[in-house]
């Protein structure tokens, strides 16, 4: 009640002002909302800028952390996304004798003895590696991925480090937590910094998605891996984010955005296998000459979040509700997924859609320009709630929420969102992973025959519907209703 009584108020203040300002009675600088508003927003922004300065003189790990952050757009306010985001392209790069040394202790002979050729220039270096391109003494063309020769030493120190910091914020500022940051970090870097280990996740991910013919995943070459090196097949093309290189290769970014969509909703939904990293950089698009199909290429295996079984079912049902606008379900399902009494804002973290238009129904209309800068806006505004519920949701949800937004960030860029095909994707991938788990955990033939049939009809269903959307944006369909008008005229 207060907070609904406090939104009219808000309302009220800015109806008036707006009235006021066009009438020249008043200067909207005299608004105390307004000059409150500016201070937090450059509150933020200095923090955010000596975030970054922290992470930049730490490296390493630190890095990989603010790149976490940076990669949160509609989470955390834009100052902090905006401000991090560099990170990503302004990683520390390692010295050639770095990169001798590293290759020399590893795979115990020297570069030339390796490579007929190494180009001393990275073609891309992150928080934790740099990778170059090489031919071996075979001729093949490959990709070095070279860990820096200091991460693995400083790791452990950086996230005790990390952890003593956050626990002297949280004691000047108590309601943000962000002791999650470190959890996952204790979690999840061992696993990054084991280049076999990434060369492994690639391998499966590869064969999971061996449907996908227009998912390209690099070949690792074994003999020459360690933990710190991996050699991989040399893929190239340009970023999945650059619509302008699309349009130069004859490339379709609805095509694009559409089998990305197809790609993770798999990932998420049916395999619960899930590359979390999918930032520009990692996925690459290329034409193939000899097809004419254009690729998806997936780089940089090192972080992947396992989903279990039962919280995999509840997100798979949760969406199935955001999608519907079954508001019940979705209280059901955000609920039993850690969010209890703020399980609206949990459905606007995971949509990133206004609560009006998940009531609505997320796939009735496009995202506008007001509702993304509204979310933007409510980042900053409910950044206490937001850090409460990342406490209290599932670990596995949280790499999730970091690849929504980074998937969401190139649907932007292509200016593809939230189009129904990504949503009809998304609900296949739901139906036949729900399906599959009661067929598992059912006994009796006929139950497991009537969970088949409903699956199945249930997809016809969207199947007839995508036809319908199709039909209605075609030329042929735009035929077929003028002459079933034309039909129905002449009958009377």
């Amino acid at each position: 009640m207060a907070r609904r009584a406090l939104k009219l108020a808000t309302l009220a203040a800015a109806t008036s002002g707006i009235y006021l300002y066009g009438n020249k009675f008043l200067d909207p600088n005299d608004f105390g909302v307004v000059r409150v508003g500016r201070a937090i927003a450059t509150v933020h922004l200095r923090s955010a800028e000596r975030l970054r300065e922290l992470c930049c003189a730490n490296r390493g790990t630190f890095i990989k952390v603010g790149q976490h952050l940076g990669a949160l757009d509609y989470l955390l306010p834009e100052e902090y996304t905006r401000t991090l985001k560099v990170l990503h392209s302004q990683a520390p790069q390692s010295t050639r004798q770095e990169i001798e040394q590293v290759i020399r202790e590893d795979l115990g002979k020297e570069i030339k003895e390796l490579f007929l050729s190494f180009e001393d220039t990275p073609l891309g270096a992150a928080s934790l590696a740099q990778v170059h391109k090489a031919v071996l003494q075979d001729g093949r063309t490959v990709a070095v991925k070279i860990q820096h020769p200091k991460v693995q030493a400083q790791s452990s120190k950086d996230i005790l480090l990390m952890e003593v910091l956050l626990l002297v914020v949280k004691q000047i500022f108590p309601d943000f937590e962000f002791m999650w940051l470190v959890e996952e970090a204790k979690k999840n870097l061992p696993l990054e910094l084991d280049f076999l280990n990434e060369g492994r996740n690639a391998e499966k991910v590869a064969h999971m998605l061996k449907n996908f013919d227009f998912l390209k995943v690099p070949r690792i070459y074994w003999e020459l891996s360690t933990r710190r090196v991996l050699l991989m097949e040399f893929m190239e093309g340009g970023q999945v984010n650059d619509s302008a290189y699309m349009e130069r290769n004859g490339i379709n970014v609805n095509e694009i955005s559409r089998n990305l969509g197809k790609l993770y909703s798999e990932m998420i939904f049916v395999n619960g296998f899930v590359h979390c990293d999918p930032h520009p950089g990692n996925v690459l698009v290329k034409k193939c000459p000899a097809s004419g199909k254009a690729h998806i290429i997936l780089l940089d295996h090192g972080l992947y979040q396992v989903l279990s079984d039962s919280f995999r079912m509840d997100y798979c049902c949760l969406w199935q509700a955001l999608i519907k606008a079954d508001m019940k379900r979705v209280q059901k399902y955000s609920q039993r997924l850690g969010a209890g009494d703020l399980y609206p804002l949990f459905a606007c973290m995971l949509t990133a859609r206004s609560w009006e238009s998940v009531n609505r129904g997320i796939d009735r209309s496009p995202v506008s320009a007001s509702e993304d800068v509204e979310i933007r806006s409510n980042a900053a505004a409910y950044l206490p709630q937001i850090t409460q519920l990342l406490n209290n949701v599932p670990r596995q949800m949280l790499l999730l929420l970091k690849t929504n937004d980074l998937l969401r960030g190139i649907e932007s860029a292509l200016h593809t969102r939230a189009s129904a095909s990504s949503f009809l994707n998304m609900s296949r991938c739901c139906i036949r992973a729900v399906s599959t788990y009661q067929r598992s955990k059912s006994h009796s033939l006929c139950r497991r025959a009537q969970i088949s049939l409903s699956e199945a009809l249930s997809l016809w269903q969207i199947n007839l519907y995508e036809l319908f959307l199709w039909l209605k944006g075609s030329q042929l369909g735009n035929w077929v209703i003028a002459l079933l008008s034309r039909m129905h005229h002449s009958t009377y």
